[in-house]
């Protein structure tokens, strides 16, 4: 499971979740906040459970704890339901959005229990999502196949011992650094990403996807050959993966005569507004 789908978005309000035995388990505090707009929406949680266990009714019976990524990137111990146990929860939060907010659960539910018995559908959805944003089909293509060499990666990551956000994040800086000669953070910049939530591979070239596939799949490989344990482990195969991405990138540069670290991004052109009289 990429990272993309431990978080989901009602209304551009960020709902952690977690995958166990078959089925999506929520946040409850990342619920109360989007239903509530509380400040503090883990003291609504507390009042919330301290009310109803007045009225004879213990939520915290319809929760498990998983440990899911806080903000300070650390795996903290979360308070979670699945939907069914969800539902139960949002009856005792007046919201009016209560009711689509459960329509819109319900969705997600169906929708990855059709993924799961034909997993292509997942991929029909992302490529939907890029065709009617106007992406060309080869573009596509590549993205979707960058996803399956990310996911690859990233999952090799986990089972290695490397546990926070914070060092996923500086390993795939390692791997762009080594390729392109730019972190995450410097590309996003250099296309003009103004915004946290913009994804730097969606502003990609063909080439520039090409090339991070092979950092990325050669850092795999890599990884799995050294048997890389431990984030200093897997951080030297990462540098190692990069930079066998970058001698290809520099050998096609040199007899391209050009670079083909572009600043060419897929943002929505801006309308011109066209002047009126001598305004």
């Amino acid at each position: 499971m990429s990272d993309r789908d431990k978080l989901i978005v009602f209304q551009n309000k960020k709902i952690r979740r977690i995958w166990h035995e078959d089925e999506w388990y929520f946040s409850v505090v990342d619920v109360v906040a989007v239903l509530t707009e509380s400040k503090d929406p883990k003291d609504y949680w507390y009042r919330l459970k301290k009310r109803e266990l007045e009225h004879g009714v213990e939520l915290s019976t319809n929760c498990r704890q998983f440990r899911l990524e806080a903000q300070d990137g650390k795996l903290r111990l979360t308070n979670c339901a699945n939907t069914k146990s969800l539902f139960r929860i949002i009856q005792s939060i007046p919201s009016k959005k209560a009711e689509p907010f459960k329509l819109w659960l319900a969705q997600i539910g169906y929708e990855r229990i059709q993924e799961i018995e034909n997993p292509e559908l997942g991929q029909d959805r992302i490529k939907e999502y890029y065709e009617l944003k106007g992406y060309p089909k080869e573009w596509i293509d590549k993205r979707l196949r960058g996803i399956a060499i990310r996911q690859e990666l990233t999952d090799q990551w986990k089972n290695r011992n490397v546990v926070t956000q914070k060092e996923f994040t500086i390993l795939t800086n390692e791997i762009s650094k080594a390729t392109f000669g730019k972190n995450v953070g410097e590309y996003k910049e250099f296309k003009k990403l103004q915004h946290n939530n913009q994804n730097l591979r969606d502003h990609m070239t063909d080439l520039e996807l090409i090339f991070t596939m092979l950092g990325e799949a050669s850092t795999t490989a890599i990884t799995k050959e050294e048997d890389s344990v431990g984030f200093d482990e897997c951080k030297n195969s990462a540098n190692k993966g990069g930079n066998i991405a970058k001698r290809a990138r520099e050998d096609l540069e040199n007899n391209l005569g050009k670079s083909i670290v572009s600043d060419q991004n897929f943002l929505p052109k801006q309308k011109v507004k066209k002047k009126i009289g001598n305004c």
